[in-house]
């Protein structure tokens, strides 16, 4: 990433603070996400919650992402007033920094897989951006530095700072966020914490929170089928890569990101798509709503959490995240013909997952199809 070296004027510094103070004003006059408890008579003893982001002004979990890493950008005197933003992603992340930077009035590129879905172009042409697309997910690192450096723009590079741009000792981070909502709940501390991995820097936020406070929660990280943070988690390569990207948009990566801390987590699960997409539609279901097909995914790892407590006979509570709403998916994942020709039919699959979700017993199939790795390799019958 090309860092700005020339000397900050005093006009620049006064850019930044009216910057900073936009964002902060912003901040206020949002309310926190809502921690929408599910109840599964299968589980006795043990509670589920879905963290929903999807209520944030740009629909995702990743629009906590877009603030810290324009303050981080901002505050390391790397943006000045005309600065143009170039940033590497799948769409969601994009979606926010492009919010973020129409409020400061700055250009916006996101440079994204041909593949992204046409509803997430939309929502960042809606903000004021522009989308660059390519056909190799591998190349969006390096034609969005490109990019920045034809324009002498700032390249976000979210997959590098994700994990340190977010103050993860408190300042309203999310896992702050979920202990405070959780205080009058039956189980105020969470057995195990639940989100899938992107860049990393929310499991990331997660691990390190959890033993800032000393709490006993656990930390597992959901990965995509095509994806190589399981595989690292596994084996702590960090040269692992994949030559597509992942089919679950927003999560999953094709190589190993410096934002990915392994060593803050405590188990993981490696999710077929198919089951992705089919928790996906058995949730949306239940809550009368349509989520993106992560949620899925980090429902399916929540299962294999829990699956655990009631083998042991433990209760406690599960707390997973909804990353984003399904109407961004609605010529995709929501689309028969769409699922057809990608090989993800999951009727069947479907059905399994909500037999598992009611009885509390992981239908063989489900249990065949996962991987498992940290502490929940060790599986009691």
């Amino acid at each position: 990433m090309k860092i700005p070296s020339a000397p900050v004027q005093q006009g620049d510094r006064n850019w930044v603070l009216a910057a900073i103070r936009r964002i902060q004003a912003d901040f206020q006059r949002s309310s926190d996400t809502h921690l929408i408890p599910l109840p599964l008579k299968g589980f006795p003893g043990v509670d589920l919650y879905l963290k929903d982001e999807s209520s944030h002004p740009t629909g995702s979990l990743k629009h906590r992402l877009g603030r810290s890493l324009f303050l981080y950008a901002l505050c390391n005197g790397w943006l000045r007033e005309g600065s143009t933003v170039v940033e590497a992603s799948s769409g969601s992340t994009a979606i926010s920094e492009a919010y973020f930077a129409r409020l400061l009035g700055l250009p916006f590129v996101a440079v994204m897989p041909a593949s992204t879905s046409p509803e997430k172009i939309a929502a960042i042409e809606f903000q004021g951006g522009r989308c660059h697309l390519v056909g190799d997910p591998m190349s969006i690192y390096s034609e969005s530095q490109r990019m920045a450096d034809e324009v002498d723009g700032h390249y976000m590079d979210q997959f590098t700072y994700a994990e340190r741009a977010t103050d993860w000792r408190s300042n309203n981070n999310i896992a702050e966020s979920i202990f405070q909502q959780m205080r009058l709940e039956k189980h105020p501390v969470a057995s195990w914490l639940v989100s899938s991995a992107g860049t990393g820097g929310t499991v990331a936020t997660l691990g390190r929170y959890v033993r800032y406070c000393a709490w006993p929660t656990r930390v597992c990280a959901a990965d995509a089928e095509f994806s190589v943070f399981f595989e690292h988690y596994l084996s702590r390569k960090p040269d692992l890569c994949l030559g597509e990207g992942s089919r679950i948009e927003g999560i999953g990566r094709p190589r190993v990101e410096a934002s990915f801390l392994p060593q803050v987590i405590d188990a993981m699960v490696k999710v077929p798509d198919v089951w992705s997409v089919a928790a996906m539609h058995e949730l949306s279901v239940r809550l009368c709503r349509r989520v993106g097909a992560s949620t899925g995914t980090n429902l399916i790892a929540a299962l294999a959490c829990m699956d655990q407590m009631r083998a042991r006979g433990e209760s406690g509570s599960v707390v997973t995240l909804l990353c984003d709403a399904g109407q961004r998916y609605g010529r995709t994942y929501y689309r028969r013909e769409w699922l057809q020709q990608a090989g993800l039919q999951c009727d069947e699959q479907r059905k399994a997952v909500a037999v598992s979700l009611d009885s509390g017993r992981i239908a063989t199939e489900l249990a065949a199809s996962w991987r498992t790795a940290g502490e929940l390799a060790i599986r009691c019958a």
